[in-house]
């Protein structure tokens, strides 16, 4: 079982212009103490072949945490386009939100993100250099992949470390290791 568990994370200022900053609010709550700091990142995946061109775009520490409900905004800026492949910049590519806990990533929600221009006349005939100012990012938020990890969450119990799996896979859950989180204006009667 997790000590954290997502309970939402909302897309703000969803579509937007590329050069726009990145912002989800994020809610979580903490089932037993932690005594250290909670690492979220957000990865912007810049080629589907090479990921030397992903983008850290931020890490942010939060924590000690105590027992309950939290929520924050994670803002991030936008990644750099020229660290980006040309014809990468165009099309469908994926946002990464993690966190870990003591180095250990625990959860992974993935976003596809669509880039093109807003303008119709653009879509239709591109120009042959990509005109960034005028490209538009849509993140599909309705849909994220989750992906949860086990980990140990207290590592100086040596009882928990036993119980733990000894390969760093997905967890599994009813032979599906990918969840959807609920978007805000749907209920979900299933906890996670």
């Amino acid at each position: 079982m997790s000590a954290v568990n997502i309970t939402n994370v909302t897309v703000l200022d969803n579509p937007a212009p590329f050069l726009s900053p990145f912002q989800f609010e994020i809610s979580y709550e903490c089932l037993t103490p932690l005594k250290d700091d909670l690492e979220w990142k957000l990865i912007y995946v810049g080629s589907a072949e090479d990921e030397t061109y992903d983008q850290l775009l931020e890490s942010v520490l939060v924590g000690p945490i105590n027992v309950g409900n939290y929520r924050f905004v994670l803002q991030a800026d936008p990644p750099d386009p020229l660290k980006i492949r040309e014809e990468d910049i165009i099309g469908v590519t994926v946002l990464l939100l993690t966190c870990s806990y003591l180095g250990q990533e625990f959860v992974r929600v993935g976003y596809y993100v669509n880039n093109d221009y807003e303008d119709e006349q653009l879509r239709e005939e591109p120009p042959s250099k990509v005109l960034i100012d005028k490209v538009q990012r849509n993140i599909l938020s309705d849909k994220p992949r989750v992906t949860k990890f086990p980990i140990n969450f207290y590592p100086e119990n040596t009882e928990a470390a036993e119980e733990l799996p000894a390969h760093d896979q997905p967890a599994e859950t009813d032979g599906n290791e990918e969840q959807l989180l609920p978007s805000p204006d749907q209920s979900s009667d299933k906890e996670g």
